[in-house]
């Protein structure tokens, strides 16, 4: 088995870098004593481990699920296949596999059946020098673990195996190797902490926010003006044309009526006519306060609309069918004409027809004029009173599209500033919230300096040191300072 007793080069190596930084902590690796054999899919992993176990029993050959989070090998046996040359991603499977152990040896598998097999053994060496000088002395070999016809051929890999092993060098190597990749964890820490690639992005991000912020406040609240504005003008246009509209209405309708009274309800008509006006003044006032009140919601804004008290009240004088006395003097005296002139009419005829019946006649031809000229007088009174009745329904129904007029112009005009003040009181909260924000991002980007400039400051102080202690450990390891 391989001597696990090699606490003394691993004590002078923690003195080394001690000496130089004594604060720095040892690398938190558990050294196993096995050998990890690794590689890509497909590059033949099992086969060569078999081929170990078999030909070197007393040493202990695991893959990678063999080994725990903080476990290293004492060496890595890295196993490419001779199909193709190395890749990015296999030099980075090698990096993460060798971090904590010195002793690599490269292996290029299924050689038995890739005639150009050392082509691709030189391409792969090149790579891994190229990618990390530290693997420039890894030495290299070709195997046929499990071949298809023939002995497996891994003399050369036991050959490497047995001479990397023996080594009295591989404790101090490993120990140094795991020191390098702590020290360079560390400075790479620092470095990240310091650049802040995270925090410098986010520092973007709440500065964009920032500078955004006012600009979606300043375009709000013009576009709550704009909309609280556009709102006022169409509620006063389409209230008023909704006022109109339903003056004309019961004006059509209480025209209509004048034109189918009757002498026993004219006195009725006026008490009808004005409680219909005063119904509408009532319709349109709660037209108005519905509108109103969608302009709010449309608006989002919690405010109740105020409401008028007291609805205007029409002031309407009573139609003229009263006062009449010349007109019906003049329809007295004109149907006094007309009911004498069908007596005599009527009595001529009768006259003639017989002669006889005269007397008779006469006093039926009299009672028949009498009640003509009765008739004449009524019909046309009636249609006075028709006519006086409709003109003044026209003069009451413009003195209601008056009063409603100013209705909405008043009541619009009281919602607009009520809505602008609730639109104020809108604007004032959301820019009393708007300046929290900013503070709170303020107050971010602070922390965000802060802590820049604090790991800046770390940085600085301690990078040298873990230069010093890089350089150290590297010059032991024979590589060049700051590769």
């Amino acid at each position: 088995m391989i001597d696990a007793t090699r606490d003394e080069p691993v004590a002078e190596v923690d003195a080394l870098v001690a000496g130089i930084g004594p604060q720095l902590s040892s690398p938190a690796v558990h050294r196993r004593d096995v050998v990890l054999v690794t590689g890509p899919w497909l590059a033949g992993v099992s086969g060569v481990v078999a081929a170990l176990r078999e030909r070197l029993p007393q040493h202990a050959f695991v893959e990678s699920d063999a080994l725990a989070p903080g476990d290293a090998p004492v060496a890595v046996v890295f196993v490419v296949s001779a199909a193709a040359t190395l890749t990015g991603s296999d030099c980075a499977l090698l990096d993460v596999a060798a971090a904590d152990t010195d002793v690599v040896i490269g292996v290029v598998s299924k050689i038995d059946v890739h005639r150009k097999w050392r082509d691709v053994l030189a391409a792969d060496r090149a790579t891994l020098t190229t990618h990390a000088p530290r693997y420039r002395q890894v030495p290299w070999v070709g195997v046929a673990a499990a071949p298809d016809l023939g002995e497996p051929r891994v003399d050369d890999l036991v050959t490497a195996v047995q001479e990397q092993l023996a080594d009295p060098d591989v404790a101090r190597r490993n120990r140094l190797r795991a020191w390098e990749s702590r020290l360079q964890t560390v400075a790479g820490r620092y470095d990240r902490d310091a650049d802040g690639a995270g925090r410098c992005a986010r520092i973007e991000a709440l500065r964009e926010q920032r500078s955004t912020i006012p600009r979606q406040r300043r375009l709000s609240k013009s576009e709550r003006t704009i909309a609280l504005r556009s709102q006022i003008q169409q509620a006063r246009v389409q209230l008023s044309y909704f006022a109109r509209k339903r003056c004309a209405s019961v004006r059509g309708e209480l025209q209509e009526d004048t034109t189918n009274l009757t002498r026993r309800k004219l006195p009725e008509f006026e008490t009808y006519a004005r409680g219909r006006l005063e119904e509408v003044v009532a319709e349109v006032n709660e037209g108005i306060t519905a509108h109103l009140a969608d302009v709010a919601q449309v608006l989002g804004l919690a405010v109740d609309v105020p409401a008028r008290q007291e609805l205007p009240q029409l002031d309407i004088a009573g139609p003229p069918v009263k006062s009449r006395r010349l007109e019906t003097r003049l329809m007295m005296l004109l149907g006094a004409g007309f009911g004498l002139g069908v007596a005599l009419t009527l009595g001529r005829l009768l006259v003639n027809l017989a002669p006889g019946l005269t007397a008779a006649g006469i006093v039926a031809c009299v009672v028949i004029g009498l009640a003509v000229t009765v008739w004449v007088v009524g019909i046309r009174g009636l249609l006075h009173d028709r006519a006086v009745l409709d003109r003044w329904v026209g003069e009451a129904t413009a003195s209601l599209r008056s009063a409603v007029e100013q209705l909405v112009a008043t009541r619009v005009l009281a919602a607009g500033s009520a809505l602008s003040a609730a639109l104020g009181e809108q604007d004032e909260a959301d820019n009393t919230q708007a300046a929290r924000r900013v503070s709170a991002i303020d107050a971010e980007l602070r922390e965000h300096a802060i802590a820049a400039a604090r790991a800046a400051a770390l940085r600085d102080r301690e990078m040298p040191t873990l230069q010093a202690a890089l350089d150290a450990v590297r010059a032991e390891l024979g590589e060049p300072e700051n590769n």
